[in-house]
């Protein structure tokens, strides 16, 4: 696998990386090992130090932080610079927080005194996908350095200046060699790294395929895993939605990241007296967005993050189409350089048809009307994922009432599924397991140690 800056803009290919060799990957695993016997001790308030370094040197540089990732992924610049805020406030809320999240949970057993303490499994291994170049990174290292664990990353082939540029700012901040480790290896030296004994435990973010391949290794070799995988977000929209208001998050829940997000919304579930007039407004409104550079203010559809993925995009959209789907618009690339995909409605979408069951990443809308709430909660369930959701109408307790039936991870009430540092992320069902952020993200890498104090002659 090669490391490669390519603008998916322009298709030019601006800088590429060579992998570590067996021999360097082994003396990283042994500097990260040795750092942590070290990092363990440190005090929260000195970990605290360099962690709230690294979000003060981001958010004074945003601009210098988000020109990569837009460079390497296509993401519209104003986007990026919003990834980099994200990011940075992430890394903060940890550096604020994580001695409370992590302190002693008093105990009250019948005789003597008991706690759960927390304390930090030791190296761990994230791989870590495109879509989000630092924002990814920024939830799985900053609780985790919190913690007192040390992090190794194996970030996409396809942004390798952001994977850079993030091992650069633990750097500047002060973090130890080996507290954060980028690692540009192959997907067989990814074995090689789960394998090691000196690595406690593994995050992956990624596709469903990804996913299993990677959890299966970890399970082999007993080893803790976190698993964040892919979506199929239902946006339900009933009768007493504010349609104009709807349809304006409608667009910004398909179109953010130009739909290649995890938590994207992907199946609009409308109800019948909102249907029509749902799909006329979302269809005029993707009808307007402009392509163009993505560093332009003025553009308001970027590219695809590379040209395999807008093939495969077009592929989905073009089988789905030959099973008896109807395209409503799009459904193919922009006639211009660049990796630029049309904006995309496809619906009549059996429950045979392939597209019905697949994840769709990018900016392609499956439109699916019912008669009721009923049908929209039972469509919203029929899916292999269950990452997050949500539902739009004037009344907050229905909206709470569909969010309590609905199985997902997460549900938003009038609002796309979205994500804060103090906020829970994760799925269930196929779209993996753990959580990410908020306090329960810290908890996933700690063990919760048993300390039992009893009087000596106390009966046993």
């Amino acid at each position: 696998m090669t490391y490669q800056s390519v603008n998916p803009y322009d298709g030019k290919t601006s800088k590429t990386f060579t992998e570590l060799t067996d021999k360097e990957l082994d003396t990283a695993i042994a500097t990260a090992a040795t750092c942590f016997e070290t990092w363990r001790t440190t005090s929260f308030a000195d970990r605290a130090v360099i962690v709230a370094k690294a979000a003060a040197i981001m958010h004074a540089n945003i601009d210098e932080y988000a020109r990569p990732v837009t460079l390497e992924m296509g993401k519209l610049f104003a986007q990026a610079r919003g990834e980099v805020k994200l990011s940075a406030d992430i890394i903060d809320y940890y550096a604020k927080n994580a001695e409370r999240f992590l302190a002693p949970q008093p105990l009250s057993p019948a005789t003597g005194e008991a706690e759960i303490v927390s304390t930090p499994f030791g190296v761990l291994f994230g791989v870590e996908p495109w879509n989000f170049p630092y924002y990814q990174l920024a939830r799985f290292a900053a609780p985790n350095l919190m913690a007192g664990n040390v992090v190794m990353v194996k970030h996409a082939g396809c942004v390798p200046q952001c994977a850079i540029a993030f091992e650069k700012l633990w750097r500047d901040a002060g973090a130890p060699p080996g507290a954060y480790t980028n690692l540009l290896i192959s997907y067989k030296q990814v074995d090689r790294v789960i394998d090691d004994p000196r690595i406690k435990g593994i995050a992956l973010t990624g596709s469903v395929e990804a996913g299993q391949i990677v959890a299966a290794r970890a399970g082999k070799n007993l080893k803790k895993s976190t698993m964040e995988l892919g979506g199929s977000d239902a946006f339900i929209v009933l009768e007493d939605a504010d349609l104009d208001k709807t349809v304006e998050w409608a667009v910004w829940g398909k179109m953010n990241n130009t739909g290649q997000c995890c938590v994207a919304a992907k199946r609009f579930i409308v109800v019948e007296p909102l249907a029509d007039k749902f799909l006329a407004k979302f269809q005029a409104a993707l009808a307007a967005l402009t392509p163009g550079d993505p560093m332009d203010a003025k553009t308001t559809l970027g590219p695809l993050s590379t040209e395999a993925a807008l093939v495969k995009l077009v592929d989905q959209v073009k089988r789905a189409v030959g099973k008896g789907a109807k395209l409503v618009m799009g459904g193919d690339r922009i006639d211009r350089a660049g990796a630029f995909m049309q904006p995309t409605i496809l619906t009549d979408i059996k429950p045979t048809n392939p597209a019905f069951r697949e994840e769709f990443f990018g900016p392609v809308a499956l439109f699916f009307r019912v008669k009721n709430e009923d049908e929209a909660i039972a469509l919203a369930n029929d899916s292999e994922f269950g990452l997050g959701g949500c539902v739009f109408t004037a009344d907050i307790a229905r909206g709470k009432r569909v969010a309590s039936r609905v199985d997902t991870g997460m549900m938003f009430v009038n609002h796309p599924t979205w994500t804060t540092p103090d906020l829970p992320f994760g799925g269930i069902k196929n779209s993996g397991y753990g959580r990410e952020l908020s306090s329960l993200g810290i908890q996933e890498f700690v063990n919760k140690k048993l300390v039992r104090v009893s009087a000596i002659d106390a009966p046993a």
